[in-house]
């Protein structure tokens, strides 16, 4: 789009350069995951060992050469590095081997605006995609000449590369006033749901974890499931009915990934505020993968920086049936509550211990006893009215309300609190 490159195609080498720091160290075979998720035919993979990038090319000028060789051999039309690339390192590379350059965050954005589909998905897509690109100008129009100066040589004012920077500009202030107006949308329809006592639990995970397999098991929903990474991008939600809750609503979000590129955790902020308000997170394990641990490091960083590392967790370990022997279980901390689940979202087993350890998570945060009120409580009990949390009324002869209440015990705590009412007053204690 912006820059004078060699023609891109499907035939691609992958570059993977072991770091000895661990800030920067990625996993070859996720390289190859996403290269095949982005439809992307790797043809080869060039491997080697830095102790730390080149300023010019990131990897030496041997394997700069050894992999121009490789190009010429397969023939490939694509380099994918594994790695963050600057620009200017992108450009070098691109000089040197007349291929098309594409590192890491790119390889994302690309699979990203492929996945998206819904409006909102589309607009952080390519919010993400121009906040990308706008580093990525400089001498972009290699094609047209710079502004000239003296008589006779002035130009029109602007040069090429001045005017794609204000274009950029308006588009991106263009999708931010969208945004906007979809993330008041949602924080309507999440105010509604707080002011109805509808607890949220979200599916959370590395990407390729299973949660939509298991977002469809436990609310009999079609959401698309492939064995790739980031088959699910744009959230969906669904109403579930749990036996001692009630109705909740149970939110399917894009999964993480080592390193995910900040601009993407930026404009998909709105997005993953279903993760960060929900009154219950799933966390979906891959059980099998041999470096789940790492997967599981890298969402509770990616928690913490969106700000819903707070938020009650349950872990559910996934895809058991790979794991001989392996069973179905609940495991509980020292205090008998449900901390972990093992099952298996294709076979459904396990399934029903994780809706019994859901409603008994959220069970213990609800709030179900009669409420003794008198004439003059007339403003509480239109509240509770107001958040359909009243089951059934009764009046006595002295004009007494007894209301049989179920509620999230936090929501009636706030509602008190506003009314300046005492909690003890209505036996509603805090459970830590």
């Amino acid at each position: 789009m912006f820059f004078e490159r060699p023609e891109s195609g499907e035939k691609a080498i992958l570059v993977h350069m072991d770091m000895s720091a661990k800030a920067i160290q990625e996993s070859p075979r996720e390289l190859e995951e996403l290269a095949l998720s982005a439809g992307a035919d790797p043809v080869e993979i060039l491997t080697g060992s830095r102790h730390k990038p080149t300023a010019k090319f990131f990897i030496g000028t041997g394997k700069l050469e050894e992999l121009r060789q490789l190009i010429q051999l397969h023939e490939a039309e694509l380099v994918i590095f594994n790695h963050s690339l600057t620009p200017a390192q992108e450009r070098n590379i691109e000089r040197v081997i007349q291929c098309r350059v594409l590192d890491r965050t790119g390889l994302i954005l690309d699979i990203f605006a492929q996945r998206a589909r819904t409006h909102e998905g589309k607009l952080q897509v390519e919010l993400a995609q121009l906040e990308h690109s706008s580093t990525r100008l400089i001498r972009g129009w290699t094609h047209l000449e710079r502004q000239k100066g003296g008589i006779g040589l002035r130009g029109p004012g602007e040069t090429q590369l001045e005017s794609d920077r204000r274009l950029l500009r308006a588009r991106v202030k263009t999708i931010l006033a969208r945004l906007a107006k979809v993330q008041m949308q949602r924080e309507q329809g999440r105010r509604s749901r707080q002011r109805a006592a509808v607890p949220t639990i979200a599916l959370v995970g590395y990407t390729n974890a299973g949660k939509s397999s298991l977002f469809n098991k436990m609310t009999d929903a079609d959401v698309f499931v492939a064995n790739q990474l980031f088959a699910t991008l744009d959230p969906t939600l669904r109403k579930i009915e749990l036996d001692d809750v009630g109705p909740a609503i149970l939110a399917d979000t894009v999964g993480f990934i080592r390193h995910l590129p900040h601009k993407l955790v930026q404009s998909f902020r709105a997005t993953l505020l279903e993760t960060t308000e929900a009154t219950l997170l799933l966390h979906v394990i891959d059980a099998c993968d041999d470096e789940r641990q790492g997967h599981i490091e890298e969402v509770e960083r990616v928690l913490k920086e969106i700000g819903a590392d707070k938020v009650p967790l349950l872990q559910v370990y996934n895809k058991i049936d790979l794991m001989p022997g392996q069973k179905a279980r609940i495991d509980r901390n020292s205090d008998g509550e449900p901390v972990r689940i093992w099952l298996s979202a294709v076979s459904e087993e396990g399934v029903d211990l994780l809706l019994a350890a859901v409603n008994e998570r959220l069970s213990d945060d609800v709030f179900h006893d009669t409420i003794h009120l008198k004439p003059k409580d007339g403003q509480l009990r239109a509240h509770l009215y107001a958040q359909n949390a009243v089951l059934n009324e009764s009046i006595d002869e002295h004009g007494d309300m007894q209301l049989e209440v179920r509620m999230q015990r936090k929501d009636l705590l706030q509602t008190l609190s506003r009314l300046g009412m005492a909690t003890e007053q209505y036996r509603v204690e805090e459970v830590y």
